[in-house]
């Protein structure tokens, strides 16, 4: 959600901001889990990102819309995001480094699938 650097520079618009975030990730996971309520599934079985982009793929659509179209495209919405799910993928391993400088994890210089071999692992653990 690009949360990880704050643009604003006073500290008050800084706390605005990291307010603003916490409202966005609040709001995106009740619409999950209202969407996994209506679609009898865990909370945790939906994908996070599947699910923001399904709400970001929905904003246009409503603000778009007559008022009498709005109740089904909101009624749709869980319907939508519930469809995204986190797939099992035993045995996915991935490097726990980070190509952007200003993070303190360690630097990934050098190709991933490269990282991901299992001789690499004792680097990034």
């Amino acid at each position: 959600m690009k949360m990880d650097i704050l643009r604003c520079k006073t500290p008050e618009m800084v706390r605005k901001e990291i307010w603003a975030h916490l409202l966005a990730y609040n709001l995106l996971r009740t619409v999950m889990a209202v969407a996994a309520n209506e679609n009898d599934v865990e909370p945790r079985k939906i994908s996070f990102k599947g699910a923001k982009q399904a709400l970001t793929a929905f904003a246009p659509k409503l603000e778009a819309a007559r008022p009498q179209e709005r109740v089904r495209l909101v009624d749709a919405m869980p319907v939508a995001v519930g469809c995204h799910r986190v797939g099992n993928r035993p045995g996915r391993w991935e490097p726990r480094a980070r190509k952007r400088r200003p993070k303190p994890s360690k630097r990934l210089n050098q190709p991933r699938h490269v990282a991901k071999l299992a001789r690499n692992r004792v680097k990034w653990y």
